[in-house]
């Protein structure tokens, strides 16, 4: 059975940084695209960046040039190292991944950018 658990959210002022974490297991991690995704109070989630299996990577634009994605198929994780932050981030960040046609979330971790 898929399990994701992320890591890694706290409160930060703005312009701070922090590491998001993903644990990965039950799945063969490396051969599978994964996402953090994101969900601001009252908003809609959205996908903030994607890795694919060859490392090859995409963001929303929002975050360009803050954000980066990484993966260690060795140790079946994800990662998000986030700069820059501003209060705009806020939210619950989730780890995604679609697997075998189904999809499977972390149970969150939040981000609080202060002001």
């Amino acid at each position: 059975q898929v399990r994701l658990v992320e890591s890694g959210g706290g409160l930060v002022q703005s312009g701070g940084s922090l590491r998001l974490s993903c644990a990965a297991s039950g799945m063969n991690f490396r051969l599978f695209p994964m996402d953090w995704y994101r969900q601001a109070p009252g908003k809609q989630r959205e996908l903030v960046a994607r890795i694919i299996s060859s490392g090859s990577t995409n963001y929303t634009d929002s975050v360009k040039g803050r954000f980066t994605i990484s993966r260690d198929n060795v140790r079946n994780a994800l990662y998000l190292q986030m700069n820059s932050l501003k209060p705009e981030d806020t939210g619950v960040y989730y780890c995604h991944t679609k697997y075998r046609g189904s999809n499977y979330w972390g149970q969150g971790t939040q981000v609080t950018v202060s002001s």
